[in-house]
């Protein structure tokens, strides 16, 4: 019962949570909390050299210019795009809020499950988008805008992207059974690593140095994708990447 302070604390804000507003407050609003650090790096690390040993591509800094578009595009996807589909899925499926929270054990194994998950099916969504021209052309091309990504460019992509890519983060809890608050953390999981993959640095306490056994790519990983576009389709883990020799 180690997790029943803090869902108390979010079931006491139940207004809010069952509003058909909170899904789309809830993304942006931790999308851009988890942004802001990596933003401030950018600016604070060209000019601070210790800092600057951490940048993945050294060479490349965005600038204020590249930021904004990205911050806009994401408010207008998340006001003009997710919220029509979040408030079709509050108006089909309530929210139901129990009373108990779930067990710690019970959260990590699922959200390690709908991690596992997202990575698979992004990875062959990935992947197909990548070897048929057209797709890539269409779809896939514009988050390819930056060659040397920053934290901002993890929203940067096309309409049908990002509801693929949500709709693959949404589906794997509900298929799961996952408890409010297990579904909860996954997305504030799965929006952290997004933007990590992105940041443009390898730091000390990055999560690929966290794992072991190279199990978990991170943000070298991700970022040599970028440069060189035909590798590393998996968004997290390496294993479907070393599996089908990518």
């Amino acid at each position: 019962m180690c997790l029943q302070s803090l869902w108390d604390f979010v079931t006491a804000k139940e207004p809010l949570i069952k509003s058909p507003f909170f899904p789309v407050l809830f993304s942006f609003t931790a999308y851009m909390a988890f942004c802001l650090p990596y933003i401030a790096l950018d600016f604070l690390s060209t000019r601070l050299p210790n800092l600057r040993k951490y940048k993945i591509q050294p060479q490349n800094y965005p600038t204020l210019g590249m930021m904004v578009p990205c911050i806009i595009q994401s408010a207008y996807h998340h006001v003009v795009l997710i919220f029509p589909v979040t408030f079709l899925h509050w108006y089909w499926r309530p929210v139901n809020l129990p009373v108990i929270a779930p067990e710690l054990p019970e959260v990590l194994l699922e959200v390690g499950v709908c991690l596992l998950l997202f990575d698979f099916e992004y990875f062959l969504w990935h992947l197909l988008h990548h070897k048929v021209s057209w797709l890539y052309k269409t779809f896939h091309k514009v988050h390819h805008k930056h060659v040397s990504t920053f934290a901002l460019t993890t929203q940067y992509s096309s309409v049908w992207e990002l509801l693929s890519l949500g709709f693959f983060a949404a589906i794997n809890p509900v298929f799961l059974g996952c408890h409010p608050l297990t579904e909860m953390i996954f997305f504030l999981v799965n929006i952290w690593l997004s933007v990590e993959d992105h940041s443009g640095y390898d730091l000390p306490w990055s999560t690929h140095r966290l794992v072991p056994f190279g199990l978990y790519g991170g943000a070298p990983h991700h970022d040599l994708h970028h440069l060189k576009f035909k590798s590393n389709y998996a968004p997290y883990f390496t294993h479907w990447d070393k599996l089908f020799g990518t």
